[in-house]
């Protein structure tokens, strides 16, 4: 059975401009889940980001810029000696529509900037991540570049299947946290009983 995660990270961009932006819904699943636990995050100096603890389990905010990641989930995993396996990183995705979700280990990192630091720090793909789908331009039929997409809020018409999507993602943590990533699976990757679209 695959061990239970020590390691939440939520991927974002650190700063106001930043918050409200499609590529911070990694720092938003960490925000609603902070609060479900009652866990308050603060500055963590030596693990470069914004922490606190749950039990066993640490969340963590990484507070470098996307692309440098790996920095903060390095620090703070080498420390508590916690196990890539047993690290699960949350994060947008442009290849799934907006309130599309998938939950996996390993892989590509799909040209994610924060996935790809991830891995070159730890050394190994093999961290379990959960895939918020936040659309993409051409699939969208918009005509911005991908940069400029990630970079800014979400559209109102998009809205509310991430926020669905997030509210399931909170349903279906007691299941993460069990280490039952078969269980959360087949939650969240089913198509969406009301409304929004579901993964392909």
């Amino acid at each position: 059975m695959p061990s239970a995660p020590r390691l939440l990270v939520g991927l974002g961009n650190p700063g106001a401009e930043y918050e409200a932006t499609r590529h911070n819904v990694g720092f938003w699943f960490v925000d609603q889940l902070a609060a479900a636990l009652r866990v308050s995050l603060a500055p963590q100096a030596k693990f470069f980001g914004r922490a606190g603890r749950a039990g066993e389990l640490w969340l963590l905010q990484p507070t470098p810029f996307m692309n440098h990641s790996g920095q903060a989930v390095a620090a703070l995993a080498n420390f508590y000696k916690i196990a890539p396996d047993e690290i699960l990183v949350v994060h947008d995705d442009l290849d799934l529509p907006p309130g599309g979700i998938r939950l996996k280990q390993g892989g590509s990192n799909g040209g994610h900037n924060g996935l790809k630091d991830i891995q070159a720090r730890l050394g190994t793909p093999d961290f379990w991540r959960l895939r918020l789908g936040i659309g993409h331009p051409r699939s969208l039929g918009l005509a911005q570049g991908v940069v400029d997409f990630v970079l800014h809020p979400p559209r109102r018409e998009e809205m509310p299947a991430i926020e669905a999507a997030l509210e399931r993602c909170l349903r279906a943590w007691p299941a993460l946290a069990g280490g039952e990533y078969e269980t959360a699976q087949r939650s969240l990757h089913a198509k969406p009983a009301t409304g929004g679209p579901a993964a392909p």
